[in-house]
C-alpha cells in the first residue's frame, strides 16, 4: 500500500499524495499548478477542462477526456496531456497556431479545452472531413466565436500535419506504465485497483459499500461539484476481463468497462443507428471514459443505452466469490427505479449483443431539448425480423416512458404478423397505453410522452419504407 498515485503528466513521471477522490481538475489547478484546464459546468458538459487521456496498455493515440468529472483513483500509470503539454517548449502546435492566425478564439476561456479536444483528434485521424471535426467538438462549448473559424482552423492544421508527414500519420511514443498501486491518503480515503476479476470479487466482498468506480461520468458529477465524497472506492478499470472486446459471426461480447467509444467503433457497421445513438448521448469526452457497464448499472430510466440494448436482445454476465457467475436478459436485470438485480457482492462482468442478421432490421431514436449530449425525453429502440413484407417477430424497448427502461409488449403483438403499413404502426402507437404509465416531469408530460412514442413507430414504418433520411454517426 502506498500513499502515492503515479501517472505521466505532459509526458513526465508524476507521484501525487492527494485524496483519490480529488478530481484531476483540481489536481492540476491545484497542487500541479497548471492553470490552463479551466472548469465551467463541472459536469462534463462544456468541454473547457478536456485533457487527453491513455489508459496504461491501450495501443494508439490519446483521447479527450473530461477533467472535472475524471478521479485520482482512475489515473494510475496513465498519461495525461494537458492544453501545456500541447507546446512544451513554448512553440505553438500546429492546431494552436491555426486558431490564433485565423482568430478562432475570443474570450479564450473555452480555447484551451477546443485545442486540446482537436489535437486529439488530429493524433487519431489526420484527415478528418466536416462530419468527424463537428464529432469531435460535440463536447466543447464556445458561446463568442462560433464554430467555422475552428472548423477552418482544424482543415488547417491537418493539411499542415499531413505536408510536415508526408501523409502518414504521426508514430506514437511508446508507453511507460507506472505500477498499479493501492493508495491511501492521510485523510483516510483508499482506493483499490484490482488487476483481475477474483481480485475485484473479494474487494466487492469485503467493502460492499465502496464506490464500483468505472468511468465515473455520472458518479462523479457531484464529486466534481463538491456534494460527496468517497471514503473508499474500487476502480474496475485496469481488469483485464472486463475491458475485453470479442467477436464472432454471431455476437459481441463487451467486457463492463469496456468504453462507449470502444464499443461506437464496433457496432457502427452492423447497426449504424445504434453508432447515431451513442455518438449522440455521449460526445468524445464521455464516450472515452463512460463504460458500457456503468452505464448499465446507474439504471436509469432515461439512459439511452439500456433501450437498444433490451430490443437488440442483449444478454448481461453476473459474478460473485460466492454465487459464481450468472446470465440473464438485460431487460430482467431492471428491477424498480433505480434497482437492479445484482446483489451487493456482484458485479456485472459483460454484456452479450447479437450481431445483425439477414432480415433484421434496427433503429433507436432518441428525441430530446438539444440535438447533442442531451438527456433524453422519450428514447425507443426496435429490432424487426422481416419475412417478406411481413414483421416475423419484433422487440420494442423504451426509455423515458417508465421507472425502467423496458419493452412494449402490446406494441409489439399489434405488429407481429402483420406488414409494417402506416395502419398498423398507428394501432401499435395506441397499444402503448397499455405498456406505460409515464411520469410527467420538466422534459415533458405524460401525454407528450405518449404521443412521442407511439409517432416513433409511424417514422420507424415511414423510415423503413424509405421515405425518411436518418442521419447516421460518422
Amino acid at each position: 500500500m502506498t500513499t502515492q498515485t503515479a501517472f505521466l503528466l505532459n509526458g513526465a513521471p508524476v507521484a501525487t499524495g492527494v485524496r483519490p477522490d480529488t478530481t484531476l481538475l483540481d489536481l492540476l489547478r491545484g497542487p500541479l499548478a497548471l492553470k490552463g484546464t479551466k472548469e465551467g459546468c463541472a459536469e462534463g458538459d462544456c468541454g473547457a477542462c478536456t485533457v487527453l487521456f491513455k489508459r496504461p496498455g491501450v495501443a494508439g493515440p490519446p483521447l479527450a477526456a473530461n477533467a472535472c468529472i475524471m478521479t485520482v483513483a482512475q489515473i494510475e500509470g496513465a498519461e495525461i496531456t494537458t492544453v501545456e503539454g500541447l507546446a512544451p517548449d513554448g512553440v505553438l502546435n500546429a492546431v494552436q497556431d491555426e486558431m490564433a492566425r485565423n482568430g478562432s478564439s475570443q474570450c479564450g476561456f473555452c480555447t484551451p479545452g477546443i485545442a486540446v479536444a482537436l489535437s486529439g483528434l488530429l493524433a487519431r485521424d489526420p484527415d478528418p472531413d466536416e462530419a468527424a471535426i463537428h464529432d469531435a467538438l460535440a463536447g466543447n462549448l464556445c458561446r463568442c466565436t462560433g464554430y467555422r473559424p475552428i472548423v477552418d482552423a482544424t482543415r488547417a492544421a491537418a493539411a499542415r500535419l499531413r505536408a510536415e508527414l508526408g501523409g502518414d500519420e504521426a508514430p506514437q511514443p511508446e508507453a511507460r506504465h507506472a505500477m498499479i498501486t493501492s493508495h491511501t491518503d492521510a485523510g483516510g480515503a483508499t482506493v483499490h485497483r484490482p488487476h483481475d476479476l477474483r481480485g475485484l470479487l473479494k474487494l466487492r466482498r469485503e467493502h460492499p459499500d465502496a464506490v464500483l468506480l468505472a468511468g465515473g461520468t455520472d458518479l462523479a458529477v457531484p464529486l466534481a461539484g463538491y456534494e460527496t465524497r468517497w471514503p473508499r472506492v474500487i476502480a474496475t478499470g485496469h481488469v483485464g476481463q472486463l475491458r475485453r472486446i470479442e467477436a464472432t459471426d454471431t455476437h459481441w461480447t463487451f467486457g463492463a468497462a469496456v468504453t462507449w467509444q470502444e464499443a461506437l467503433e464496433a457496432v457502427r457497421d452492423d447497426y449504424p443507428s445504434l453508432a447515431t445513438l451513442i455518438r449522440r448521448f455521449g460526445s468524445i469526452q464521455i464516450r472515452s471514459m463512460g463504460t458500457i457497464g456503468g452505464n448499465i448499472g446507474t439504471a436509469s430510466p432515461i439512459g439511452d443505452g439500456p433501450p437498444a440494448l433490451i430490443a437488440l436482445g442483449t444478454t448481461i454476465g453476473l459474478a460473485s466469490l460466492e454465487g459464481g457467475a450468472r446470465d440473464m436478459p438485460l431487460e430482467d436485470f431492471f428491477v424498480d427505479y433505480r434497482r437492479t438485480a445484482l446483489r451487493d457482492d456482484e458485479v456485472i462482468t459483460h454484456v452479450t449483443v447479437p450481431r445483425a442478421r439477414a432480415g433484421t432490421r434496427f433503429r433507436t431514436y432518441k428525441v430530446s431539448k438539444r440535438y447533442d449530449q442531451d438527456i433524453s425525453t422519450v428514447c425507443g429502440a426496435y429490432r424487426l425480423d422481416m419475412d417478406g413484407g411481413a414483421v416475423a417477430d419484433i422487440a420494442i424497448a423504451y426509455g423515458g416512458m417508465a421507472a425502467t427502461p423496458k419493452r412494449a409488449p402490446h406494441a409489439e403483438a399489434a405488429l407481429r404478423g402483420r406488414p409494417l403499413t402506416l395502419d398498423a404502426a398507428r394501432e401499435a402507437g395506441r397499444a402503448l397505453g397499455s405498456d406505460f404509465s409515464p411520469l410527467t416531469d420538466w422534459r415533458g408530460s405524460a401525454a407528450y410522452r405518449h404521443k412521442v412514442a407511439a409517432n416513433l413507430i409511424e417514422r420507424l414504418a415511414r423510415d423503413l419504407a424509405g421515405e425518411t433520411v436518418e442521419v447516421m454517426a460518422p
